[in-house]
């Protein structure tokens, strides 16, 4: 019998109470967040659920207002600039953005809101990505990283929505999951 575990999922001011699968609880990854000098400034999990992959990140030390967050191709964040992460994961060709018709990439998420302390906590079901060995999973050959941007996403802009400059990038990777 598998157990029902709530879960409150919030984007912006929308929040949605969903029930996920403890079987999918094996199913986690992590990834350490850095600035552009290399320095921590947070850290971000990945847990699968029969929707999508739950993410959360909690970041410190950072501009306050609306980031861009998304998943880029490449598990590799070499600062200040973190190009090396490449593009954003996009494995069925689609156009960048939320709001876009022939959209979005699998790696488009919503933007981030960090408090005027520099603190931020994100969560979001991310419907496009898979933890496991499908087309659109996050341990494909070259890995994955989540970008943080200087600014917002406009959700339509190819090829990354005009969000600024990459300020923090963390490579994801498997994690073991936690025993209850």
């Amino acid at each position: 019998m598998r157990k029902s575990l709530p879960l409150m999922m919030c984007s912006g001011m929308f929040c949605l109470l969903i029930h996920t699968s403890s079987a999918y609880a094996q199913h986690q990854a992590r990834a350490e967040i850095k600035n552009a000098t290399g320095n921590r400034i947070g850290s971000a999990t990945f847990r699968a659920s029969k929707e999508g992959v739950v993410i959360t990140v909690n970041v410190k030390e950072l501009p306050p207002g609306l980031h861009a967050v998304h998943l880029h191709a490449v598990g590799k964040c070499e600062g200040p600039a973190f190009t090396s992460a490449g593009p954003h994961v996009n494995p069925l060709n689609k156009h960048h953005g939320l709001k876009n018709p022939d959209g979005p990439h699998a790696g488009d998420l919503p933007d981030m809101y960090v408090q005027k302390n520099g603190v931020g906590r994100y969560e979001v079901l991310a419907d496009s990505v898979t933890l496991d060995a499908t087309a659109t999973s996050l341990f494909d050959a070259d890995g994955t990283a989540l970008i943080i941007h200087a600014t917002a996403d406009d959700n339509i802009t190819d090829p990354a929505g005009n969000a600024g400059d990459r300020i923090a990038c963390g490579v994801i990777t498997t994690a073991a999951a936690k025993k209850k």
